[in-house]
Order: structure tokens, then sequence, then C-alpha cells
């Protein structure tokens, strides 16, 4: 028979274990002893609405030619990051006129095609923006004939690259992508105006623009061809995209805005003017400020 301590201490050792056991249950059921479960923390959304830096790359639409003068970059105008009031840029938006002046970057190059977007990006990084733009692709599809039009295959490898580049150095900074215009709408536009068809006979978009009166089978084929590599550029863009979580592209916004004569530059009636690249601004804020699931 055991004494009266030995039999406390024994029944103290058993509630103790019984103790210990319910409350391991109730711990991993919830909070101790309640059997409630936490709620488990909502995780921060991926996409920023209101970035801090904006860095733009891409062609000459993004520096603004032919929108102030003719044959001149006019970047005060750019869409991206100008600060002309009228237009109204993505920067300006987002970080107000003395934000975007001083953390808004222009890197675009007139000219340029895809497979310069690797260098434009590699020195956008070191800015280390919060946001880059990106718009390219429209001198791709404007050569000198159809066949010299940038490869499918090649342009999507160029924007991968890119993009990769962007990604080593900063795998957080967002991705605002813009559709390549639709420039077979801009042919049906600017033949409409006597002048601009002469301008376009000093050889600009040829593959597109060249004979603009001319209807033959052989024209209307070759007018196809250009507007349907510049839907497979802008199915690349936004398929490349759409694989990075921290990209966002615009729907093909630009490449379905009905724009006219009015959002085209009075000097080559091909590039935006001052209210084409406000267009241009508009579907870049509201893309990049959107909710999204």
């Amino acid at each position: 028979m055991w004494k009266p301590g030995h039999r406390a201490r024994a029944v103290l050792a058993v509630l103790t274990a019984a103790v210990l056991a319910s409350g391991c249950d109730s711990v991993r059921g919830g909070e101790a002893g309640t059997g409630v479960s936490r709620p488990s923390a909502r995780p921060s959304p991926v996409w920023n609405a209101h970035p801090e830096s904006i860095a733009a790359v891409g062609d000459s639409i993004t520096r603004g030619f032919d929108a102030c003068q003719v044959l001149a970059d006019c970047p005060e105008v750019s869409w991206a990051t100008g600060a002309d009031a009228g237009v109204d840029s993505l920067a300006v938006r987002l970080l107000g006129r003395q934000g975007a002046a001083e953390r808004g970057w222009n890197y675009a190059v007139t000219g340029a095609r895809m497979a310069d977007l690797p260098g434009q990006m590699a020195e956008a990084v070191r800015r280390r923006p919060e946001l880059v733009t990106v718009m390219v692709g429209a001198n791709d599809a404007c050569r000198s004939s159809v066949s010299a039009m940038t490869p499918v295959a090649d342009f999507r490898a160029d924007f991968q690259r890119s993009m990769a580049t962007l990604r080593e150095e900063l795998p957080r900074t967002q991705v605002y992508v813009a559709s390549v215009p639709n420039l077979l709408r801009l042919w049906s536009q600017g033949r409409a105006d006597p002048l601009g068809k002469e301008v376009w006979k000093l050889g600009i978009c040829p593959s597109m623009l060249r004979g603009a009166d001319d209807l033959t089978e052989a024209a209307t084929v070759r007018r196809q061809e250009v507007q349907h590599r510049v839907q497979a550029y802008n199915a690349v863009l936004a398929e490349v995209c759409a694989k990075d979580e921290r990209c966002r592209s615009d729907g093909n916004a630009v490449f379905d805005y009905r724009f006219g004569t009015g959002q085209l530059s009075q000097w080559d009636w091909f590039h935006p003017s001052r209210d084409g690249q406000a267009r241009l601004a508009e579907i870049a804020y509201r893309t990049v400020t959107e909710r999204r699931p």
C-alpha cells in the first residue's frame, strides 16, 4: 500500500500528462485550449499600383519623335515619362510632376527594334526603378520589305532576354508592356491626307505605307502580311509577359485604339502627336492601376 504522499504525486503526474496531451491537440487546432483555428495571414498583393520610380524603354514613340518639331525627339511629351501638362504622362500621374522629374528616366531610342531592348533594359536596371515601361515592335514590322521584317522567333528571344536581364538584378520590379500599334489603321487613316501620302514617299514604314493609293491585290496582300506580323508580335509580348507575375500587358489596348489623324504627327502622319501621346498615357495608367484578381 502507497503512502499518501506517493499517491498524491502519482495523481498529479496523471493529471499533468492529460493536460499536456489535450493542450498539444488544441494548439494544433488553433489557439491553445480553445480549438479555434487562427486565420492565415493574407498574402501581400504582388502588384503595386503606385510605384515610386519609372524607367521607360522602347523606340521613337516613347521618345516623342516628331511630336514637337520635325525630325526631332521631344521626350518632354513622352507618354511614359514626359512633363508636358497636356500629355499628363504615366510618370506624372503616378509620381506627381516633381516626382516624375526626379524619378522618371527615359532610355528609349528612336529607330530601336526589339534586338536593341536588352541593352536598354541593362541601362534602366542601373536606376533600380520600381516600374519599367516597354513599347517596341513597330520598327520590327516597318522595314524596307516584308521579307526584312524581324522573324517572330527572334522577336520572342530578344524580349525574353530583356526580361531575363531585368530579373537578374531586379526580381521585384514591375513591367508594363504596351502592344504594337495598328499599322494597317495607320495606313487607312493617313492616306486620306494628301500631304501625309507625300511625306510617306520619303520612306516612312515602306512595308506598310509604300504606294498608299495602290489597291492592287499584291499591295493588299503585302499590307496584310505586315498586319499579321504585328499581331504575332503582340501575341509574343502578351505571352512572355503573362509568365512573369510582376508584368502586365495592355491586353492589346494600344493596338485596338481607334485613333484618327488628330492623334498623328502633323509632320509625318506616323508618330503620335501630343494628343496621341496623351491617349497612350491614359491606356498605360489604366492598365497599371486597375484591380485584377
